[in-house]
């Protein structure tokens, strides 16, 4: 699996229909109407997420590896 950093991953999920809705310290909140859940990106500078991180993220915003290229 590719490694993204959070800024990367806040434009892709973005493109997916996921709309920012606050930035609460470092962590970015999105939402989106028909998957009812919020989702919290931490953005620290340009590092890359972890891979645990990123799965989790993945899941909740519906998204495949091919999402990330």
């Amino acid at each position: 699996m590719r490694s993204v950093s959070g800024k990367q991953l806040c434009k892709i999920v973005e493109r997916k229909g996921w709309i920012l809705k606050r930035v609460t310290g470092s962590h970015h909140i999105y939402a989106k109407v028909d998957v009812g859940e919020i989702l919290s990106i931490p953005v620290h500078k340009n590092r890359d997420l972890k891979i645990g991180t990123l799965r989790a993220l993945m899941k909740i915003a519906q998204l495949s590896e091919e999402d990330l290229r």
